[in-house]
Order: structure tokens, then C-alpha cells, then sequence
């Protein structure tokens, strides 16, 4: 009867220390207008660039104009941009000492990392909300059902989720909030050698084969089958079910990956 109530009271302060945790993060976001603003008005800047400026230049075969491309991988790649504040806000969190008191409270340990990326997922969300409002007012449309956009939102949600333990990670090796931000940048190739902004088909024939089996390539294509319907998928060469399979397969891996590495530095630290 004790283990019982030992273990009902574990799982208890497990999802109460998760949540407060996650709570901080949210407020520490919300009370620091300046990250609001900079990363609104930063994610508007480079959509109405790739739009406006790359555009012309740009195209996309298939019946697909290249706004309609192009929108689907943007956001699909604002994850990654989503990303690099988070491994920041966790080493200036060790760096603040922040984390050295949770150490010292009797919480699971799992919910400071848990905590963490759940407050930065909803942060996510946000900001893929105003990316997707940008996308529209340049000129985005969907052309696929209510139910495929859905499912399209709902994998960004995951794969960002997914994401996040990978700048966890970073951050809690970087040591400083520089440093992170200088290790998450070392992700960002992947958004480039990919389809979010370009065909992979126009690119060099060595570096297509990276491009079309990195994960980055698989999530953008599944989010834009989904939300350009047909005509995507005829571009592309497979169906929504192949790509969103896919995806789902590279996000269990890569919280596979990271999440143990992110609680066993936790740990060590």
C-alpha cells in the first residue's frame, strides 16, 4: 500500500513540476515583449524577401505557383528558426543558476526538460500563427480539404515538439547562451539544402541525393501535399499518407536521439 502511494505521488508531482515549469517559460516569453515583437517582425521579413525579392527568380514546375511552394516550407523551417531561442533560454537558464535551484528541489528531474519543451512548443505554436497570417496576406491559398490543413498543422506541432529536444540538447552542451546560439545555427544548412525554398530537382545532382533523404525535405513535402492537395502531389511523386509516415518516423527518432542525451547531461550537470 506504501509503494502504491509512493508511486501515485511521484506521478503526481511529476505532472504538477512539468506543468509549473512550463508555466515559467511561457510567462518569462510573454513578460520579455521585445522576443514577441523581433520574432514576428523577423519571420515577416524573411517570408516577404523569399516572396517578393527570390521570387521572381524562382519557380516551381507543376502547376504550383511558387508563393504556394514556397509558404509550406517556410513554415515548416520557422521551427528550426523557433529553435535556436530555445537552446539560448536554456543556457542562460544554467547560466543564471536557474536550473541549479531546481536541482535542489525535490521535483523528478525529467520534468525541468519536459517542462521546458512543452513551454517552448506553445511558443511555437504562436509562432507558427503568424507566419501562416503572413503567408496568406502574401498571396498563399490552400488547396487541399479542412481536414488535410488540420493534420498539416497538427504535424508542424509535432515535429517542433520533436525539434525542440534536439536545441535542448545544444544548449544544455553549449555553457552560454552565445555558444548556443552558435551551435543551433549549425542546423540551419539543412533548411537550405532541402525543398523549402527551391525544387530539389534544380539542384546539383550530388547534392540531391542529400537533400531528398534528410528530414527537413521529408517535412516540408508533407505539409505542402497536405495543404496544396494534388497538384503537390503529382510535383512531388508520392501521396500525403508517404511523406506524413515519414515525418512522424523522423521526429520518434530524433526525440529517440536527443531526449535521453538532454536527461543524461541534466543529470551529470
Amino acid at each position: 500500500m506504501a509503494t502504491v502511494a509512493a508511486t501515485t505521488a511521484h506521478a503526481a508531482g511529476l505532472r504538477a513540476s512539468t506543468l509549473g515549469i512550463a508555466k515559467r517559460g511561457l510567462l518569462k516569453y510573454l513578460r520579455t515583449p521585445q522576443l514577441v515583437v523581433l520574432g514576428t517582425i523577423q519571420g515577416a521579413m524573411f517570408l516577404l524577401i523569399f516572396r517578393y525579392v527570390f521570387g521572381g527568380a524562382i519557380g516551381a514546375d507543376g502547376g504550383l505557383d511558387y508563393v504556394d511552394f514556397l509558404v509550406p516550407g517556410f513554415i515548416t523551417t520557422g521551427i528550426l528558426f523557433s529553435g535556436m531561442g530555445a537552446a539560448a533560454g536554456v543556457a542562460e537558464d544554467l547560466e543564471q543558476g536557474f536550473v541549479d535551484r531546481l536541482r535542489s528541489l525535490p521535483i523528478p528531474r525529467s520534468a525541468v526538460l519536459a517542462g521546458r519543451a512543452l513551454a517552448d512548443t506553445a511558443v511555437l505554436v504562436w509562432g507558427l500563427l503568424v507566419t501562416t497570417a503572413i503567408g496568406f496576406a502574401v498571396g498563399f491559398r490552400v488547396h487541399g480539404s479542412v481536414a488535410d490543413v488540420l493534420a498539416a498543422f497538427a504535424l508542424l506541432v509535432v515535429l517542433g515538439f520533436a525539434f525542440e529536444w534536439l536545441f535542448i540538447t545544444l544548449g544544455l552542451f553549449a555553457g552560454s547562451a552565445q555558444a548556443a546560439q552558435g551551435l543551433a545555427l549549425m542546423v540551419f544548412p539543412l533548411t537550405f539544402v532541402s525543398s523549402a525554398y527551391v525544387p530539389v530537382q534544380s539542384m546539383p545532382g550530388w547534392l540531391q541525393a542529400f537533400a531528398e533523404h534528410q528530414p527537413i525535405t521529408v517535412m516540408v513535402d508533407a505539409v505542402r501535399v497536405l495543404t496544396q492537395g494534388p497538384a503537390a502531389a503529382a510535383l512531388l511523386g508520392h501521396g500525403a499518407g508517404f511523406y506524413v509516415v515519414r515525418s512522424l518516423l523522423w521526429a520518434a527518432g530524433i526525440v529517440a536521439v536527443f531526449a535521453p542525451l538532454a536527461v543524461a547531461r541534466y543529470r551529470r550537470g
